[in-house]
């Protein structure tokens, strides 16, 4: 998948596809990559998130921008989402360390070994959503869970794209597993520096993914399926 998209992105790029241009049918650019529909699919939604190109219903994809600005995950752009999760789940990590009940750490170190178990991508985002939201709850303050719920949608989006583009799942279960140790240490410190950690590391693998590809594959005997 990660070939396919940077084929297509590296096109648009390069203005082999201009803006207001429609993409190829995915039946023809499954013939010339020679993937399956599937895996395009997956590219044909990464560069939807990008903000390359929209999928018009019943006429197709349609490139409308050259360079990748801000990522958009459901209704909040990468840049907003992630302001606002340094303002409120790094301080909420200290809270928590401070606050958490014994009930808190259970759930916690249940969610955290299932994660580190888990294989499947799906079940590990919406896994991924549920830590974040009982941090919150370790705070014991009911308005910080209601705005990790609120933004619970755009959080599995960028967890499933930084995750199929960044491969971020195991270096993600090392910075949980940090934080849940601060938590149960009962340490505001090491908590506040975990989760501040975790973010650093969010916001580093989305600016490599969205920086300008360097490498393209032949149209020629395309990339594998």
């Amino acid at each position: 998948m990660e070939a396919v998209l940077t084929h297509l992105r590296g096109a648009i790029e390069r203005g082999e596809y201009a803006i207001g241009d429609k993409l190829p049918s995915e039946a023809e650019l499954c013939r010339r990559l020679e993937v399956s529909r599937p895996v395009l699919r997956e590219s044909l939604r990464a560069l939807q998130v990008m903000g390359l190109t929209v999928s018009r219903t019943g006429k197709g994809t349609f490139v409308v921008a050259n360079t990748v600005e801000d990522p958009t995950f459901g209704d909040y752009a990468a840049s907003d989402l992630l302001e606002v999760r340094r303002h409120v789940e790094i301080p909420v990590a200290g809270y928590a360390a401070v606050r958490r009940t014994p009930e808190n750490l259970d759930h916690l170190a249940h969610l955290l070994d299932r994660m580190e178990r888990e294989t499947d991508t799906t079940a590990w985002v919406a896994m991924d959503t549920i830590f974040h939201i009982a941090v919150a709850e370790a705070s014991q303050n009911p308005v910080f869970r209601r705005v990790i719920e609120e933004i619970r949608d755009a959080l599995a989006r960028q967890s499933a794209f930084l995750n199929e583009l960044g491969g971020r799942r195991e270096q993600s279960n090392r910075e949980h597993r940090a934080i849940v140790e601060a938590l149960i240490d009962g340490s505001e410190h090491d908590a506040v520096e975990a989760m501040s950690h975790h973010l650093d590391r969010v916001e580093t693998t989305l600016t490599d993914i969205v920086r300008p590809a360097r490498m393209d594959i032949p149209t020629e005997g395309g990339p594998e399926a």
